[in-house]
């Protein structure tokens, strides 16, 4: 074998049979040994061990002293022939047995299922199979795996019109060839259960490399400790219990409605790159009082990328019969002195600057709303209440002692009957207070709520996803970056290859994607432009329509940055190879 050692090309019985022939030698006390020697010589000369030269004439009779000095000679032969023969065992030592590390063992297993998967590619390379059954045997799946031997006997169909059903022609042609398939039926289903025996013990050999490989990959990865879905329930209870309040206070008033509360971000979607300091985020969408209406108008100044909007508020006239039942006043035709006597102001005069829904005003009014009704709620009674500061949100933390959760809650209003919304949550630093920025959280968040439905139990698409937006930590690169692109390999290939056994691959998929899309200096936004969106997520028609928006555009647009993230994503690669082969 190349690269194997003198020493490990002989075995325990070959090492066994030099010994004892050492002492055959021993016994026969004559300087002649080339007759015991001589089946044992080459071994011997390839463990480079110096061997005696044999005599050029024959052993004559010893005498008393020629005796005496050939066993002594003999004896010290036979201590350096075993002392050589220790060295070359310490020199070469044979290869760890059974015992082997966790290290050995995955390095070894990761090396046997390339050299598996390179001995498969090549047979069906041989074969001339098709790309689509390569593909077919590559993904996994015991009953793909099964059909690939299946796969030629429906090739001339397949190529005919395409379908992975190679019993489907076009033309009629399976009613023609019907007489030959029954004629035939025995032959086929013997064949069949004997290609599909192959492919199904090609596919369990490398399921137990994978699975193997994964596994020792999740013991080796530090996880967070999170209860992340204990937490989600526990907060999506609360905002129901304000929400109940919500509505009674505000029913009468000029203040916008408060509708049932949307767990939104990381922690609702089942991940979260924290360890501690979970923020529960939840966005609360806002209707219009009696007699206003929202109006949102796009900021022409934000065109370019994702956009900001404006939401302008409009009074309508209340002069009906309905309303005037309600004792309301119309903003409009109503006297401004009776209305300031008899009525309480509109939504303009409170929380508006410019006739423009002011996001920290409404703040503020959001904090003075669950400050006040705290006290009603059951979880005041073993929970305490500590708000935190923020301009364009409310932030508060509950906490009983022994648990903590801090919540964070965001309001928007929504984009007519779809998931998306203008929303109170920034994009950049300096946001002008009357600035929405559109956000597509909601939408996000009902797209892993899909794939957690649709998904194994034992997927770890979430795993993948929290790994990696720790390893970013300290990079230029954000987490949403890496959110997208596992949005985006989620959304174009199949829920079940996120499993144990696929746990390597998926991670070496996503480094794979960061790598080219830095390079190629593009990142395409999941909802805006994307033409393959799942049908159960609403959006508006200027969302779908236009170009996919890049998220790389700065990469594009600025070489430095370019550089920086070129130079990140090496380093950020190289760190990944050490998680991954334990050298951290």
């Amino acid at each position: 074998m190349q690269g194997q050692t003198p020493w490990e090309s002989l075995g325990q019985g070959t090492i066994l049979l030099l010994l004892l022939l050492l002492l055959l030698g021993q016994q026969d006390r004559c300087c002649c040994l080339p007759a015991v020697w001589g089946p044992v010589l080459p071994a011997l000369r390839a463990l480079s061990i110096p061997i005696p030269a044999a005599p050029t004439a024959r052993c004559l009779p010893h005498s008393p002293t020629q005796g005496l000095l050939s066993i002594f000679l003999q004896t010290m032969n036979s201590i350096v022939l075993l002392f050589v023969l220790l060295k070359s065992l310490i020199h070469y030592p044979q290869l760890v047995g059974d015992a082997w590390d966790e290290e050995t063992r995955f390095r070894m297993e990761v090396r046997a299922k390339q050299l598996e998967w390179e001995r498969i590619q090549q047979e069906l390379q041989a074969e001339q199979l098709t790309p689509k059954q390569v593909q077919l045997l590559q993904n996994g799946d015991a009953n793909e795996g099964a059909d690939v031997g299946n796969a030629e006997e429906g090739d001339a169909n397949q190529e005919e019109d395409g379908n992975d059903d190679g019993n489907v022609q076009e033309d009629g042609n399976f009613a023609a060839n019907g007489e030959d398939n029954i004629e035939n039926e025995d032959v086929n289903e013997a064949a069949n259960a004997r290609n599909n025996d192959l492919a199904l013990v090609v596919y369990e050999t490398g399921t137990v490399f994978d699975d193997n490989i994964g596994r020792v990959l999740m013991e080796r990865i530090q996880w967070p400790v999170q209860e992340l879905q204990a937490g989600c329930q526990w907060t999506q209870n609360l905002m129901d219990n304000y929400g109940l309040y919500f509505g009674h206070v505000l029913a009468n008033s000029f203040y916008p409605g408060l509708q049932r509360a949307i767990g939104v971000g990381s922690a609702f979607e089942g991940w979260s790159p924290r360890e501690q300091d979970v923020v529960y985020q939840v966005l609360i969408p806002m209707t219009p009082p009696r007699g206003h209406s929202f109006h949102l108008e796009l900021d022409s100044a934000e065109q370019r990328h994702l956009r900001n909007f404006r939401v302008r508020v409009q009074l309508e006239c209340t002069c009906t019969k309905e309303q005037q039942a309600d004792s309301m006043l119309c903003f409009l035709h109503h006297p401004k002195e009776e209305l300031r006597s008899n009525q309480d102001p509109s939504l303009l005069d409170t929380l508006c600057t410019d006739s423009y829904l002011d996001v920290q005003k409404t703040a503020r009014w959001f904090y003075q709303l669950v400050r006040a009704i705290w006290p009603a709620l059951p979880q005041s009674h073993n929970w305490h209440l500590k708000l935190l500061p923020s301009t364009r949100s409310c932030q508060f933390q509950v906490t009983n002692g022994r648990k903590s959760f801090r919540i964070e809650m965001l309001f928007g209003v929504r984009r007519g009957d779809s998931d998306i919304f203008v929303s109170s949550q920034p994009r950049e630093a300096h946001t002008q207070s009357t600035a929405w920025p559109e956000t597509y959280a909601v939408a996000e968040a009902k797209f892993f709520k899909h794939i957690a439905e649709q998904a194994p139990r034992d997927s770890l698409h979430l795993k993948c996803l929290q790994f990696f937006t720790r390893l970013l930590l300290g990079f230029t690169f954000s987490t949403y970056t890496v959110k997208t692109i596992v949005m985006h390999m989620l959304n174009v290939g199949p829920v079940s290859q996120w499993r144990r056994r696929h746990f390597l691959n998926r991670l070496l998929d996503i480094s794979r994607c960061l790598r080219v899309c830095v390079l190629v200096k593009r990142l395409n936004h999941f909802i805006v432009g994307n033409q393959r969106l799942p049908h159960y997520i609403h959006l508006p028609p200027d969302i779908q329509a236009p170009p996919p928006y890049n998220l790389f555009h700065q990469l594009a647009e600025e070489p430095v940055a370019h550089t920086q993230a070129t130079y990140d994503c090496q380093i950020l690669l190289k760190g990944l190879k050490r998680i991954l082969l334990g050298e951290q």
